[in-house]
């Protein structure tokens, strides 16, 4: 089993920064993709950027150039930059680890962006 819990996550102005961190525990495979979701009211839950262990990454499009992935592999970590901020960017950010074939989610942090 493995447990994902998120932090990082609050409210904070147009333009401004958040830094969302993941840190997973329990029997983890070596190797595994690691990423970020996101969730709006009202909406489907959206992959926002992904991770492999070997530091290969991809992101949305809208994110791109202001959003960064990273991981911390000794601390099974993952990690989520977030620079200038948009309204449009309110929702509950979730990470997941995928091994396996198999899927877990952490709990989700709100992250709210006021204009």
């Amino acid at each position: 089993q493995v447990q994902l819990v998120e932090s990082g996550g609050g409210l904070v102005r147009t333009g401004e920064s958040l830094r969302l961190s993941c840190a997973a525990s329990g029997s983890i495979f070596r190797f595994n993709v690691m990423g970020w979701y996101r969730q709006a009211p009202g909406k489907q839950r959206d992959v926002v950027a992904t991770i492999t262990t070997n530091g290969g990454t991809t992101y949305i499009e809208s994110v791109k150039g202001r959003f960064t992935i990273s991981r911390d592999n000794a601390k099974n970590t993952v990690y989520l930059q977030m620079n200038s901020l948009k309204p449009e960017d309110t929702a509950v950010y979730y990470c997941d680890l995928v091994a396996a074939g198999i899927r877990y989610w952490g709990q989700g942090t709100q992250v709210t962006v006021s204009s």
